[in-house]
């Protein structure tokens, strides 16, 4: 088979592919968000074994929650906002360092947010009954807690209590740190006559699904470590399974681990105690999504005793450094996984650790991209000497080629015969072009993925117009870069093409006019149209990763253009020709 019609196959395969998802794909309609619902906290119905349900939305509707309900505040170190006392949700929760925008005078992060808004997302603790038991009134969502002081601060715990006048009280107290790291304790006074056994349980619930929750290189969703083992469910996922199993998408045991809600750089995690059997579900139930937790084994409160457990909730920022600092203190498990390093995940972290380290040293992400170019290309140094080699000595070969193809014009199965055989005796590769391409696209996927997801790249200002790592050239030469008072891009996502992509594809140009012509006219000009096709194409990628590409491109081409020009035949042929 002619190698060099595979390669091109190839070539434009890959550019129909990329072209589609980067260009097509995100502006097609998608489904609509489902409706927020109201919330309730009944248990689901017991099953015929005595088995004890966990926390569960219920089929019937409950009232909206009063605006004027009593709210405990939270003002620690990093987050501020309250916790309802009407059911006890923490449902209110912004995360102070982070703006939603580059502008300093928008609006923080919001986090968690009470039922009565748009978009109900918040935590929830309480208890269920073990089989066989009648424990009396549970605290449910119409129970209002008592909190012990007004404000939750870091180093200040507050304890929520309530009794149900028959024996019980229950107690929830909260602790926060210096970060994002809640410690949750329930508890049960017992001072009935008889035992109790109940499940103290926790649940985050989410009533919609969130805008741009589709990316195909983004997980967002539904996720946790249960049994050592990773579990993922993205939205779309977790409803279809869920429709099929009585609301549950998914359901597991074991010890340790976490489960949560995760965005793109904002994660809400259930931690459940170290050492401790426990159950984890995923659920898609009345339009909206959640996952809780509880110990496989109810707590057993004697009479005139009292009982809990302690558990942990993380509210906040994927800090890759934080998130292992809690791995290691905490002993969970793999919770440096909340950030999704995808497929490639032994060359995306690497690759962050060391532009991580790059920007500690050089404080710019956009110089630590640069100085990492640099020492991937170091690395590959050899064998890239040896591709630009090969392709000097192709250059060289031109001539004899052009003369094979006159000689032999109607005999085509003949030209590619005697081009092979010339290529054998020459010691040149064909194919050899290639390697340089085929290096980077590992390391340019696994770039992209860190540019993409990680919170560390969010709002990293380069030089100049760029000053967001994460996002897209804000320029558009359709408007004379700013020049004409218009965004052209509001007509078509098209007629956005920023300076950085421009840049990157007169470098790609200028690296391929170095290369040798293919052979064949058809491959030939698709070649001298990717340069186009990949301007446009990045034009919809993150400034990081373009400058990446910009960089890489002139560093190869001062490479090659060196090589090139000390390349010679060891073996001259005239005589073929």
């Amino acid at each position: 088979m002619d190698q060099k019609r595979l390669f091109s196959a190839i070539a434009l395969s890959l550019a129909i592919l990329l072209g589609w998802r980067f260009l097509v794909a995100p502006y097609l309609p998608h489904a609509p968000v489902p409706a927020t619902v109201a919330d309730t906290q009944q248990p689901p119905p017991s099953p015929a074994t005595p088995r004890e349900g966990g926390p569960d939305e219920g089929t019937a509707a409950v009232k909206a929650p009063p605006r004027n309900a009593p709210r405990l505040k939270i003002a620690a170190a990093r987050v501020s906002g309250s916790v309802s006392l009407l059911g006890a949700r923490i449902d209110d929760l912004v995360l102070d360092d982070y703006r939603d925008t580059i502008n300093p005078d928008s609006p923080r992060v919001r986090l968690l947010e009470p039922r009565k808004d748009g978009e109900p997302y918040y935590v929830q603790y309480g208890w269920l009954p073990a089989a066989g038991t009648n424990p009396g009134r549970l605290p449910d969502a119409d129970t209002v807690w008592k909190a012990s002081a007004a404000t939750l601060r870091t180093g200040q715990p507050v304890t929520l209590s309530w009794d149900n006048g028959a024996g019980l009280t229950f107690e929830i107290t909260l602790a926060v740190d210096d970060n994002y790291m809640f410690t949750v304790t329930q508890r049960v006074h017992n001072a009935s006559g008889a035992p109790v056994a109940l499940y103290p349980y926790a649940r985050i619930r989410r009533d919609f699904e969130p805008k741009g929750s589709s990316y195909y290189i983004l997980f967002e969703g539904l996720l946790g470590v249960v049994d050592g083992t990773l579990h993922e469910e993205k939205y779309s996922s977790a409803k279809s399974a869920a429709e099929k199993a009585d609301g549950i998408a998914y359901e597991g045991s074991g010890v340790g681990g976490w489960a949560g809600i995760t965005d793109k750089y904002w994660l809400t995690s259930l931690i459940p105690p170290t050492g401790v059997q426990t159950t984890t579900r995923f659920i898609y139930k009345n339009g909206g999504y959640q996952v809780d937790n509880r110990p496989n084994v109810p707590v057993t409160v004697a009479p005139g005793a009292d009982s809990g457990i302690e558990t942990h909730l993380f509210a906040g920022a994927k800090v890759v450094s934080l998130l292992r600092s809690y791995q290691d203190r905490l002993h969970i498990q793999m919770f440096d996984y909340a950030v999704d390093w995808g497929w490639f995940w032994f060359l995306t972290q690497p690759i962050f650790l060391a532009l991580d380290w790059l920007n500690s040293v050089l404080g710019n992400f956009g110089l630590a991209i640069m100085v990492f170019t640099v020492a991937v290309k170091a690395l590959f140094f050899p064998l890239a000497n040896y591709s630009y080699r090969s392709m000097g000595r192709m250059k060289l070969l031109a001539p004899k080629i052009q003369a094979l193809k006159e000689k032999y014009k109607d005999e085509p199965a003949k030209v590619q015969s005697e081009m092979m055989t010339l290529y054998r005796e020459e010691k040149v590769n064909p194919a050899s072009g290639c390697l340089p391409m085929l290096l980077q696209v590992p390391v340019f996927f696994s770039l992209y993925k860190v540019i993409f997801v990680t919170i560390e790249m969010r709002q990293a200002p380069f030089f100049g117009w760029i000053h967001d790592l994460s996002q897209v050239d804000p320029t558009t030469v359709f408007n004379l870069f700013g020049l004409l008072p218009f965004d052209p891009s509001q007509y078509s996502h098209f007629l956005h093409l920023g300076a950085w992509p421009i840049i990157m594809g007169i470098t790609m140009y200028l690296q391929q006019m170095l290369n040798p012509a293919p052979p064949d006219p058809v491959q030939a000009r698709l070649f001298r149209f990717m340069p186009v096709i990949f301007t446009f194409m990045l034009a919809n990628f993150p400034a990081g990763l373009v400058i990446y590409w910009s960089w890489n491109n002139t560093l190869s081409i001062a490479q090659q253009w060196l090589i090139q020009r000390r390349a010679t035949l060891p073996k001259p042929n005239l005589a073929r020709t």
